[in-house]
């Protein structure tokens, strides 16, 4: 890196976007914080371009896991009523 280059930070969007699918509440502030980033690093203040950035990296996490934790719980129950249902209706 040259002196006179400003640090790159990464924004986190494509992570950010990705979570909406999942978990759309959680990725809402992930995607503010997003669209924060590029913003401050244009004004010069890379502290809050790189605390925009580790915020919308951490929103995008949680969103992440909560959406797929409800995906995994969602795709067990319907497995799981699928089979009560083939077993309570073959010893009708």
């Amino acid at each position: 890196m040259q002196p006179n280059q400003p640090p790159q930070i990464d924004n986190n969007m494509t992570m950010s976007i990705i979570s909406i699918f999942l978990f759309w509440p959680l990725a809402i502030p992930a995607i503010i914080n997003a669209s924060k980033v590029n913003g401050f690093l244009a004004a010069g203040d890379y502290a809050s371009a790189q605390q925009a950035s580790t915020d919308s990296k951490k929103w995008s996490k949680i969103a992440l896991i909560v959406g797929g934790a409800l995906w995994v719980i969602w795709i067990l129950c319907c497995i799981f009523g699928s089979g009560m249902s083939m077993l309570s209706g073959s010893t009708s």
